[in-house]
């Protein structure tokens, strides 16, 4: 196992890119695309379901987590999976896996099944742990950065139900086709689910036959020794605030934009999609930043621009009052953030986590390049099950403080824990390697010393 000294640039590897990695890379990426659409599917119809079920939004914040869950908690065996029988097999049974509960969701007329079946929706999400063991086997070394970042920028999948949802709803309300689908909200699902079966044909004969295994022969235990390493569950906390705090802003900012200003389901589809659309295809940029000057540089930019961001986002409108001796009162700083400057505080924030998403994922196969399936898998589940208990989180802390801004409150000090976490790990490992460098920086100069101010 290879352990690098720091997380400089990698050198581009002479070993020649095997036949077959562009197909793998781009129907992988196609797959997880939709697949991840359908995972954050609940996120645009909370309005139009909740209004038909009779939800509160906390009723409502567990089905978006349901669906977080299960598309968080197989993917560390995903991972392993797929280094051990190939990527092509695992992503084809995901996408099949998939259709069907995605069509049922177009029949659930409870709270309870609607429940049921999103958790079983969320499956889908765990093609991403597959897609980047399956890419990292594909791909060499030099080129890991940037073809896990493409392959990363699925994520804009989120996006997907935000154009097409709205509309959709709007001009297919009251309709029914072949008999048996529903128009409105339930025509979504079942469109998804037809994409899922297609696709899954799709990756089957677009990808070579001969797949890369690099687990095949590996034993278990071998494959799960890394998981001891404290480190891999420092990169698992930066992806719950770079990656599970994305997913949980997904599903959750739509309803944000309504309560908060008032505006219209499609409106506020559009808009998330300007939090989505950077935080997604902004990941390959990340990868290439990460392959150029390292992991670890990307990692404190994207931790201060989330820390900037959300201080911001997290102050409630309003002002200070001050009560005087004479039983007057003044007010003081008044402070109100309208939905322009809201919109593009929010886009950088996505700017930020986009590149953090790759930055994170660059890490692995620096440190653990023959246990990628495991390590990745268990980065992938945990920043996942970040993404499972935020939605909640927000909801209640909502509820708890009564400000709708409480939910940036909750993302920045997950962001302030990461900083400090990696910066504190940063000073003791250039201290360990240069213990004879640690006195030499507040030494006084020897004139200076003879002659004191």
């Amino acid at each position: 196992m290879s352990t690098p000294a720091t997380d400089a640039p990698t050198t581009t590897s002479h070993e020649s890119q095997p036949v077959g990695a562009n197909r793998v890379l781009a129907w992988s990426t196609t797959a997880f695309t939709v697949m991840f659409a359908v995972w954050m599917m609940f996120g645009i119809l909370q309005k139009p379901i909740r209004a038909e079920l009779h939800l509160s939004e906390e009723q409502y914040s567990w089905i978006l987590a349901a669906a977080i869950l299960n598309g968080s908690m197989w993917r560390l065996p995903a991972g392993m999976i797929t280094d051990r029988i190939g990527g092509r097999k695992v992503m084809t049974v995901l996408l099949l896996a998939s259709a069907v509960p995605a069509y049922l969701v177009s029949q659930a007329h409870s709270y309870g099944m609607l429940l049921l079946l999103a958790f079983l929706v969320g499956f889908a999400g765990n093609s991403f742990s597959s897609g980047i063991a399956w890419n990292s086997a594909w791909f060499t070394r030099g080129r890991q950065g940037f073809a896990l970042g493409v392959f990363g920028a699925g994520n804009v999948g989120a996006s997907v139900t935000k154009f097409i949802g709205p509309p959709l709803i709007a001009t297919t309300a009251g309709a029914t086709y072949l008999g048996v689908v529903q128009g409105g909200w339930r025509l979504v699902p079942v469109i998804y689910s037809v994409l899922l079966v297609l696709l899954a044909a799709a990756t089957w004969f677009g990808t070579p036959s001969t797949d890369r295994m690099p687990g095949a022969s590996k034993p278990l235990g071998e494959m799960l020794a890394p998981l001891r390493q404290v480190r891999v569950w420092r990169f698992s906390l930066y992806y719950v605030a770079v990656f599970g705090a994305y997913v949980a802003l997904s599903s959750t900012l739509p309803n944000y934009y309504m309560e908060t200003f008032g505006v219209s389901l499609s409106t506020a589809g559009l808009l998330t999609a300007l939090f989505i659309f950077p935080a997604s295809l902004l990941r390959p940029v990340g990868g290439w930043f990460s392959d150029r000057f390292g992991a670890r540089k990307a990692m404190y930019g994207t931790f201060w621009v989330m820390l900037a961001t959300t201080g911001l986002l997290m102050m409630p409108n309003g002002h200070l009052t001050i009560n005087h001796a004479d039983g007057s009162q003044t007010e003081h700083l008044p402070y109100a953030i309208s939905i322009v400057p809201f919109t593009i505080v929010v886009f950088l924030l996505g700017c930020a986590m986009g590149v953090g998403k790759a930055a994170v994922y660059k890490h692995i196969p620096e440190y653990f390049p023959d246990n990628v399936g495991s390590v990745g898998g268990l980065v992938g589940m945990l920043g996942g099950l970040g993404g499972f208990f935020l939605p909640p989180l927000f909801a209640y802390t909502k509820s708890w403080s009564g400000f709708p801004s409480s939910t940036f409150f909750v993302l920045f000090l997950l962001t302030a824990v990461c900083l400090i976490w990696m910066h504190l790990t940063i000073v003791r490992m250039l201290h360990d390697r240069s213990p004879h460098l640690a006195d030499q920086f507040d030494q006084p100069h020897p004139e200076t010393s003879r002659h004191p101010a």
